[in-house]
């Protein structure tokens, strides 16, 4: 399945509203990180999220960083992250609805992530980005809380949750 971005005009792009509640267009950022330019995570971050705040921007910016981890081919903790991220935002009452322009296109990066997260699985070894995918699998799954823990806590805290030593 191939990802693309939502069909939106320039205007439209320009228009979107970041984690900041204030218009960001994505996609040099994502344009940057596609060329191999890691410092895009760091404005993506700022920019797409904000103390659980996103926007429109977040949204449409989802399809094009699953097209990215596709091309790129490298299971990256801050790919699957910041989309659980941008997912889990949305059941904040502060956040706004899924614009209607932006839901296939959004689904459709959903469903190519979730294929991919469970390829990652087999091969994963790093401890971070075995959490990220199991939340990514999980939130896709429909099992939202147990994506959250995986996504936001560390093994350590996890552990301390399960021995009734959280929180700290």
């Amino acid at each position: 399945m191939k990802v693309s971005d939502p069909d939106l005009s320039e205007a439209r792009w320009a228009s979107l509203l970041g984690g900041y509640r204030v218009p960001y267009d994505p996609r040099p950022a994502l344009q940057r990180l596609e060329g191999g330019d890691s410092s895009a995570w760091d404005e993506l971050w700022n920019e797409l999220h904000h103390q659980g705040d996103v926007g429109e921007a977040s949204f449409a910016a989802v399809p094009g960083l699953v097209r990215i981890r596709e091309r790129r081919g490298v299971a990256d903790w801050q790919t699957y992250t910041m989309i659980a991220i941008i997912e889990l935002a949305r059941d904040g009452s502060r956040n706004p609805a899924m614009p209607a322009d932006l839901r296939e296109s959004y689904e459709a990066a959903w469903g190519q992530l979730l294929h991919t997260a469970l390829r990652d699985l087999t091969t994963a070894q790093d401890a971070d980005v075995v959490s990220q995918l199991l939340g990514v699998i999980a939130i896709a799954r429909g099992q939202r809380a147990l994506g959250r823990i995986a996504i936001e806590f560390t093994e350590d805290e996890r552990a301390a949750m399960l021995a009734g030593e959280w929180p700290p």
